[in-house]
């Protein structure tokens, strides 16, 4: 697409805001901690709050409530409120939400083909010494500038004083002087 044409979502190629993207909200929704495990539950069939609380594990009830409700919003998971002594609300998969069994158990298959091989690379990673940051790197070369624009005398070299000299006119507000001028 030539740059500055529009694009189905109203937005321009060049605009610097990407999560304008229409599968932003999609990919934000199973990119969170606890959707994808929702849905893998639901799989096998329709649950109650407390059965999903319980399969799920350390989730509380209000992530888990709102976590439902977002998949519901989605279209992705119905919500039944059953009417007796005690009020039950079950939650199973609707027909799109039953679409993804597909990807979903290929994600969970590929992920358990290939979950111990992860983990041996994490320990490898987590074992290794850690890289030196960008910061560090850039004050150890910034040590080394300083130390080879000394002379072997230890004395700054013209460069060092040329900057010194000008730094220090600069500073004061004045002119700078000839001596300066001539390095």
């Amino acid at each position: 697409m030539a740059p500055g044409m529009s694009t189905p979502a109203g937005t321009t190629d060049s605009d610097p805001a990407p999560d304008r993207c229409p599968c932003r909200p999609l990919l934000d929704r199973f990119g969170d901690r606890w959707s994808v495990l929702l849905l893998i539950s639901l799989q096998d069939g329709s649950k109650c709050h407390g059965e999903l609380a319980r399969t799920i594990g350390d989730i509380s009830r209000k992530i888990l409530t709102q976590t439902l409700r977002g998949l519901e919003r989605d279209g992705l998971v119905l919500r039944t409120v059953l009417d007796g002594p005690v009020l039950r609300v079950r939650y199973e998969l609707t027909a799109l939400g039953r679409s993804l069994a597909g990807p979903l158990s290929a994600i969970r298959g590929w992920m358990d083909l290939h979950q111990e091989e992860m983990e041996a690379h994490q320990r490898a990673y987590d074992a290794r010494a850690t890289d030196p940051g960008v910061t560090d790197l850039r004050r150890a070369r910034s040590a080394r500038r300083a130390t080879a624009e000394r002379t072997p005398t230890g004395q700054a070299s013209s460069r060092t004083r040329w900057s010194t000299q000008t730094a220090t006119a600069r500073s004061s507000g004045a002119s700078a002087p000839s001596s300066i001028l001539t390095p």
